[in-house]
């Protein structure tokens, strides 16, 4: 019975450690779009733009070049 109880105990704080490391990785964090917004550097933005079209003017498809 003790080992059983050792052992889940140190389940316990495997788990408790695993999800306070996911905790603190979630919070420090930041998002690719933040640090280009925070960077002020439109050409970093530009750069990362698509290349393609993402709705034309017309709204309906994009045309496809060279299909």
């Amino acid at each position: 019975m003790k080992l059983e109880t050792l052992m889940l105990q140190g389940l316990f704080v495997a788990c408790l450690a695993v999800s306070a490391l996911i905790f603190g990785a979630m919070l420090t964090t930041t998002p690719a779009s933040v640090r280009l917004a925070a960077g002020n550097s439109v050409s970093a933005i530009l750069l990362t733009a698509p290349t393609s079209c993402a709705l034309p003017p017309d709204g309906v498809v994009c045309p496809q070049v060279g299909g």
